[in-house]
């Protein structure tokens, strides 16, 4: 078999600076969420908090959700074509400036904008796992986009319940000045201790094809989120579905023809990335679901016969353990699936969050047992995603990595956006009225991990589908081109092979 041209990459870190690359990047990542889970403890009292109607209030939310994936492909393209650090610092910045508009206001339209803003850190995942395909030598490679791909999550759940803690000890604003003094301090150590990259895609922007994404999306996002509000059979529902739909086919056509389309469709098409995007969505699904549901249990008065009557704070500290367990399931990830591959490790992460539902539908009655729930379905968590950018790097050229996985990174956002719309409609039509105000019912949260473990047997079956067994990710980042063994897998002329003698 000849042997693909390797494009020759920059020596392995071995400075300081350089081994501090992982922990830097991943702590982007955790800034990441903690800009997006900031706000879950005032979420009820933002119409409040804002002198606004709660339909108006939800905006707050959406703007972000919209914005960050608008701004995931798109940076990640730019990242490929410019350099991933300056557009990881670019991310970043923007977010601060966010986070400092929304901190400073208690109006509904600057804190909309400032949200807004702040969604675009979303790019900083894709942009992350891409330098570390850049940079790192293939021995830490698999382990460090576990740690990356799951930032999301632990940060998420470590956040919660400080976010609670600040709300309900100081002004809420404080909640928006400490994530810009996060993501500053992210911003400066990313100067300090990671590289630029010297891979460059090929070609120039697409603008108009970020124009056609961008509005597909929105066209397709919003009426996801504000579904419950129009109606689901309105004619803005149906009449945005339509849009996004005829939009979207439009911009597929357009990306097929142009020279260096924002996404490659004919990569993304392959059965690899398409299974493994598909996927994604079902996981980040499973994800959201829980996030949603125990939180509320756990706050319920215990006078309904169920809620477990506990403080915003200890209600934070109970789901917490899910993105601890996401954490530390990183090295667990890359012995897996050096020994299995990506898939194997897949299937099992999604096998076991499936364990983890099905126990949780009878692990609702004491605290200590949503705790049990959180640690075994972060575990199944953090497997999922510390194998999807291991999936999709595999089968993408070097120069494709950033676009490849901010598309991946997006469908994992559509899946929280599914999950969120359809387990609030499900909590909102089991709900129960009491002294004026709509109480989730138990039969609504048993409903939702059903619907959750509905999803990940979706996935599990995609993930059966992929390619056959292929050893953990080890692609070259030292230069050594010469030096593959059997089963490497190896950058190729726009493709991605697997070596062997």
């Amino acid at each position: 078999m000849t042997q693909p041209h390797t494009p020759p990459t920059p020596e392995a870190p071995t400075t300081d600076a350089g081994r501090a690359i992982v922990p830097v990047l991943a702590f982007a990542g955790i800034v990441v969420a903690v800009m997006q889970t900031l706000l879950v403890p005032v979420i009820k009292d933002l119409p409040q908090l804002l002198d606004t109607s709660p339909s108006n209030a939800t905006w707050v939310l959406t703007s972000t959700l919209l914005s960050g994936a608008v701004a995931t492909p798109i940076m990640g393209r730019l990242g490929d074509l410019y350099g991933k650090r300056r557009m990881l610092i670019v991310s970043l910045a923007v977010m601060v400036v966010g986070a400092l508009i929304s901190g400073f206001t208690s109006a509904l339209v600057p804190m909309i904008v400032g949200r807004a803003l702040q969604g675009f850190a979303m790019g900083a995942i894709p942009l992350g796992i891409g330098l570390m395909r850049d940079e790192l030598p293939r021995e830490r490679l698999g382990s460090a986009m576990a740690l990356m791909s799951s930032s999301i999550g632990v940060g998420g759940g470590l956040a919660l319940p400080l976010a609670a803690a600040v709300a309900q000890t100081t002004d809420w604003h404080v909640l928006f000045f400490g994530a810009a003094g996060l993501g500053l301090l992210s911003i400066v150590l990313t100067l300090i201790a990671v590289p630029e990259t010297t891979t460059r895609a090929a070609g120039t922007f697409d603008h108009l094809g970020a124009l056609g994404l961008s509005l597909g999306l929105v066209l397709f996002l919003l009426p996801i989120t504000k579904g419950s509000d129009w109606g689901w059979t309105s004619a803005t529902t149906l009449g945005m579905f339509a849009a996004s739909a005829v939009v979207l086919l439009l911009w597929g056509v357009l990306e097929l023809r142009v020279t260096a389309p924002l996404v490659d469709l004919r990569t993304t098409v392959r059965r690899e990335v398409l299974l493994t995007n598909l996927a994604s969505i079902m996981v980040g699904v499973s994800f959201f679901v829980v996030s949603l549901v125990l939180p509320q249990l756990l706050q319920l008065p215990s006078a309904t016969g169920y809620g477990l009557g506990q403080s915003m704070i200890v209600a934070g500290l109970c789901v917490a353990p899910l993105g601890l367990t996401m954490m530390f399931t990183a090295p667990v990830y890359a012995r897996i699936s050096a020994k299995y591959g990506p898939k194997t490790t897949l299937i099992l992460g999604l096998l076991i969050i499936a364990v983890g539902y099905g126990a949780g539908l009878g692990l609702m009655s004491a605290a200590w047992q949503t705790v049990v729930v959180s640690v075994v379905l972060g575990a199944g968590i953090g497997l999922a995603y510390s194998s999807l950018p291991a999936l999709i790097v595999g089968a993408v050229d070097p120069s494709e990595t950033g676009a490849a996985n901010g598309l991946n990174t997006l469908m994992r956002s559509v899946g929280t956006s599914v999950s969120s719309a359809v387990i609030g409609m499900v909590l909102a039509n089991t709900a129960n009225e009491v002294g004026g105000a709509e109480i989730p019912t138990m039969h609504g949260f048993r409903l939702s991990f059903l619907i959750a473990t509905a999803a990940v047997g979706v996935g599990l079956v995609l993930a059966l589908f992929l390619p056959g067994r292929r050893p953990a990710l080890t692609l070259h980042a030292s230069g050594d081109a010469g030096k593959t063994g059997a089963g490497d897998v190896v950058a190729g002329e726009g493709r991605v092979v697997v070596a062997s003698r």
